[in-house]
């Protein structure tokens, strides 16, 4: 039996993608997948964790590979009907998907915990890896906007990211805390490495990052920590990363990411489209084209990743 442990931090779809490549690279070896909820919401009276519910129909194999979110093959025959009765739209969510969201909302009510629910859910799915919510209390992100304070989703989805982003806020609940499987998987003897998956820095894994003492545990842990770059060429692939780094301030290059995460990270894999910039960074590289186009590109970049980490040792 292979005891190799390995932590990744996900975000939403790319960070989906390379959690589903080390899944299936790893083989038999455990995989924990901690991911952001600071774009959770409540919607419809509903408890909607999307980045959660990413890594959830990914790694179960039935996301819609299309968009990437969502499940496949979904009907949307209660927002039709949401729609002619003058419901609230802005959000979609498809029959198989509002199933999850119903029953989430339930069992939270009845006092099960997200990061329960969570594994219990992914236990039904089939799925090898343990996904685990960053924390089982609120931390929310904000975005600070030309246009006013906006909560993630209303920022993301119903003004699609349009507003220019002055600042970035997390709201926490005064209990939050990572959640107790995030604390074992870290204490864990077993754990080889943890990869930071290429998801939206500002908005998906500093979250994480946010929560009381989670960072100090992610360092603590003794073992590689290794970020996969989320912009090619100089953009990202999907979602806002780009357009928020050039609204902060900050140059939209993949170097830049390196110096947001700061002494958190031991290794960094580049876009090969990015090669030119491993010079000005002082970490260990590996350069790789990290497009995950297929199935069989998110599992040569997770293997090229382990692979990476398996020759770094922690600075810590």
């Amino acid at each position: 039996m292979n005891n190799r442990h390995i932590l990744a931090l996900s975000g939403g779809v790319g960070g989906a993608k390379l959690a589903d490549g080390l899944l299936h690279a790893l083989d038999d070896a455990r995989l924990t997948v901690v991911v952001n909820t600071g774009d959770d919401f409540t919607h419809l009276g509903l408890h909607i964790s999307p980045d959660v519910d990413t890594a959830l129909y990914t790694l179960a194999g039935v996301a819609n590979p299309e968009t990437g979110w969502g499940r496949r093959d979904e009907t949307w025959s209660f927002m039709d009907a949401l729609a002619r009765l003058g419901g609230e739209t802005w959000f979609r969510l498809g029959d198989g998907d509002l199933a999850t969201h119903v029953e989430r909302t339930r069992r939270l009510a009845s006092g099960e915990t997200l990061s329960a629910i969570t594994a219990d859910f992914a236990r039904r799915l089939g799925i090898r890896a343990d996904i685990v919510p960053m924390s089982d209390q609120a931390l929310r992100t904000r975005v600070h906007t030309d246009e006013g304070v906006f909560d993630f989703q209303d920022y993301f989805v119903r003004h699609q990211c349009r507003p220019v982003t002055r600042s970035i806020e997390f709201s926490l609940a005064p209990d939050a805390a990572p959640a107790p499987a995030v604390l074992t998987a870290l204490a864990d003897d077993a754990l080889d490495a943890i990869v930071i998956c290429p998801s939206n820095p500002y908005l998906s894994i500093a979250p994480l990052l946010a929560v009381p003492g989670l960072r100090a545990r992610l360092q603590a842990a003794g073992v590689p920590i290794v970020a996969v770059s989320p912009l090619v060429g100089g953009t990202a692939v999907k979602g806002p990363t780009a357009k928020i780094m050039a609204e902060l301030g900050v140059p939209v290059c993949a170097d830049e990411i390196v110096r947001y995460y700061g002494n958190l990270l031991d290794g960094f894999v580049l876009d090969v489209r990015d090669a030119h910039l491993q010079a000005r960074i002082a970490l260990p590289v590996h350069v790789t084209d990290t497009l995950m186009r297929t199935p069989q590109d998110r599992v040569r970049v997770a293997r090229e990743t382990l692979a990476f980490a398996s020759r770094l040792t922690s600075r810590r």
